[in-house]
């Protein structure tokens, strides 16, 4: 029977009549449907365990109380979060294109006056909570999502389609999580537990998830042969910007199905293989065949001897594991033991890993000291478990990740400061040093206790720099509405005669109650409409040109609306009221200065002679904002100026400040050193690239221009936050693959 495209086979909603969906986008909509089915019911499953796991070791009552609630109200509301989900992910798809993933941003809605109000904590905390959640995909599955979103691109070319927008975006999927989360009768503690939850089961499962529905597209003839994601963007595949910029890519690969069969996935035998293929003597060097012998177990009994003299090295001491290696296969007079080829197949491996993390210039110096201690352990792992290399779910592998995920940004402190990271990977590595024989589950240990110490470490940055974005999006704001007052009261007083009084009305008093308004309303507002309207009245009771014979009548008319409307515009915004009636006494004085005026001055039914540029000074406005470009031909020339500055940087340099993602780290040359910082915000309000460090204080900004300038002359360079074992692995396959076709 032949199936209507805009059904939703698993949601049994009734469908909509919508873009009708080309027929490979029907089946990944409807066999990813099936799969997040699966996907949720482990959730659910696993949810209980879970939580009861955690009310049984939470300190205290209140803990407890949450843990339990939680447990109780997604037992009630799993099948209702169900269907909310799918219809979410449905949604997206029907939509496409048009489709909108529930934003995290939009904080400044309720901003008034002059201060800002920030939302809710627990609803920060919340947003807080999706956000990390958007982002851990992201990070761990980045190039299965790249892969799907270019291929979903290719099915709907005619369509723009942003990464976000991306029916199986990780914003899309978050998006459900919180549309399915947003009924859930519990207060905000036990909300935060159902969140971490789905941070904690959910993310680590969804690499099958994103493998299948690159293998669906690809059963359907949708770019079967492309392996890899595209170095750069094609099509209409934009970066997700769920707060201003575009996404850089960063590359990595962290799911415990792998990638697409090829990358960092290669399994042991293909590792073997092409270390074979390639050069022998290039690749061998590292374990020299001798005399004698030593089989697997004595190598591992022998590299146990040294593993504690590795705790043992300076602070920024690094040795290689070549290095670690020759008092181990040590025999006599110089010469080396023999080893199995499988086992120095391993340690060839192992070795090279190892090269490249401690070549990598994103890591300092302490940091790649720290972690080269461990390179004893993970050979050791490596030799036991030849899995080790293409199971991207090994706890070895995630631990090296998250130790080297949360150096990108660290730097050394003074000597007499506290610096919690160092000292938390320090007693990391201690305890494998002195803790590890052959029990892998110690990894997995510490592991989950690495990571809560970088939870709680990321949701207290998360906060700082939410707000950072928060008083930036003010700031913005503000700025944006002083701009439209300062504009307007430049059009209605350009080469108008302004009693100094008045003028100091319209620079203070009149001024923030207009910047009130754009805040409150926005400049497309009736309100905003109506305050232009009174402020161009008010100017001219002040200076009524050109003169008529009605005039004086139209003055007595309109001064009375005129001066009762200031009044109450002041008393909105709670201006001072002794200061409100010296405003109205000194208008009033201006009123009569009017009138005498018209007595002595002859009526004119012509627009008076408009007084030069340099005569406006004499207005008695000289409080009042002027023209930032001043004429017309200022304005021209500023506008040529600025195209020129464009075309001088080479549009990939601004191509490139474009797809600079909210989270990417840069390393930026700053008063003779260099500072590393992540992108914390994009402000589109002004165009601002705000940068944070490791503890979400402010450490710069750029526009887009500045930003691109920068880059383009090396002061500002990329740190790639990939997972570093699997870009490690990656460009060893590279290198070997590379080795062989010379």
């Amino acid at each position: 029977m032949a199936r209507d495209n805009n059904i939703v086979s698993f949601s049994g909603q009734k469908p909509l009549q919508r873009f009708s969906l080309p027929q490979a986008l029907v089946r990944l909509r409807d066999a990813s449907g099936q799969s997040m089915k699966t996907v949720l019911a482990n959730f659910f499953d696993r949810s209980d365990d879970a939580l009861f796991e955690l009310a049984d070791r939470a300190s205290n009552t209140l803990d407890q109380a949450a843990y339990f609630d939680a447990m109780r109200e997604l037992r009630l509301r799993r099948k209702a979060m169900v269907v909310s989900m799918l219809q979410y992910m449905s949604q997206a798809f029907n939509d496409i294109g048009k489709f909108r993933p529930r934003e995290s941003a939009g904080i400044l809605d309720e901003v008034e006056g002059d201060s800002l109000s920030l939302v809710d904590h627990s609803q920060l905390e919340q947003q807080v909570a999706i956000e990390n959640l958007i982002n851990k995909l992201r990070n761990r599955y980045s190039d299965q999502i790249r892969l799907l979103t270019v291929r979903v691109s290719h099915v709907v070319p005619s369509i723009e389609l942003a990464g976000s927008q991306m029916p199986l975006s990780p914003e899309v999927l978050c998006g459900g999580v919180a549309e399915a989360c947003a009924d859930l009768d519990i207060d905000i503690r036990a909300k935060l537990v159902v969140l971490k939850l789905f941070d904690r089961l959910l993310a680590d499962t969804l690499g099958d998830f994103y493998q299948q529905a690159n293998q669906t597209l690809v059963a359907e003839g949708v770019l079967p042969d492309m392996k890899r994601p595209p170095a750069e963007r094609s099509g209409g595949a934009k970066a997700p910007s769920r707060t201003g910029p575009k996404n850089g890519g960063a590359k990595s690969s962290g799911s415990d199905s792998g990638g697409e069969g090829q990358g960092s996935q290669a399994t042991f035998s293909e590792l073997s293989a092409l270390l074979h293929q390639s050069n022998e003597e290039s690749v061998s060097g590292r374990a020299v065949s001798a005399e004698g012998h030593l089989d697997t177990d004595r190598l591992m009994a022998r590299l146990s001897e040294i593993q504690a003299a590795s705790g043992k090295w300076g602070a920024d001491e690094i040795i290689t594991l070549n290095d670690q290696l020759k008092p181990v296969l040590k025999i006599e007079q110089g010469k080396f033991a023999n080893v199995g080829q499988v086992d120095n197949d391993v340690i060839n491996l192992v070795g090279m890993l190892f090269d490249f993390i401690l070549e990598d210039r994103q890591l300092h110096p302490v940091m790649k000291s720290l972690i080269s201690r461990l390179q004893i352990p993970v050979l050791k792992v490596a030799l036991s478990d030849k899995n080790f290399f293409n199971r991207g779910g090994h706890p070895v592998r995630k631990l090296l990740n998250e130790l080297a995920l949360s150096a990108i940004g660290w730097t050394e402190k003074r000597a007499d400061q506290r610096d919690p990271l160092r000292d938390k990977i320090e007693s990391v590595v201690e305890r494998v040093l002195n803790e590890f024989t052959d029990n892998v589950g110690l990894f997995d240990e510490l592991l989950n206790d690495f990571s809560h110490f970088m939870d709680l470490d990321r949701r207290r940055r998360e906060l700082v720099e939410q707000r950072l974005r928060d008083a930036e999006e003010g700031r913005a704001r503000q700025e944006r509405a002083s701009e439209a007052v300062d504009g307007m009261i430049r059009d209605l007083v350009i080469n108008r005669e302004i009693p100094a009084p008045v003028a100091q009305l319209l620079q203070e008093a009149w001024r923030k109650y207009l910047q009130w308004v754009v805040i409150r309303e926005g400049e497309d507002s009736r309100r905003w409409a109506d305050a232009r309207d009174l402020t161009e009245r008010l100017v001219w009771s002040v200076d009524p040109t050109p003169v008529s014979d009605s005039t004086r009548s139209d003055l007595l008319r309109a001064i009375p609306s005129i001066v009762d409307d200031l009044r109450k515009a002041l008393q909105e915004i709670s201006w001072d009221p002794f200061a409100t009636d010296a405003i109205i006494r000194d208008l009033e004085l201006a009123h009569v200065d009017v009138f005498q005026r018209l007595v002595t001055a002859p009526a004119r039914s012509e627009p008076p002679v408009e007084a030069p540029p340099e005569a406006s000074s004499e207005s008695g406005m000289e409080n009042v904002p002027v023209d930032a470009h001043g004429a017309t031909e200022s304005v021209a020339e500023m506008a040529r100026a600025d195209t020129d500055s464009t075309d001088a940087i080479a549009q990939e340099w601004l191509d490139r400040a474009d797809s600079l993602r909210v989270g990417s780290w840069i390393e930026m040359s700053k008063d003779g050193s260099k500072v590393r910082c992540k992108l914390a915000a994009f402000i589109k309000a002004t165009g601002k690239y705000i940068f944070v460090n490791r503890s979400g204080a402010k450490v710069a900004e750029y526009h887009r221009q500045d930003l691109a300038s920068a880059m383009a002359s090396g002061e500002i360079g990329m740190l790639d936050d990939g997972l570093i074992f699997d870009r490690a692995l990656e460009s060893i396959i590279d290198n070997l693959r590379s080795s062989r076709k010379d």
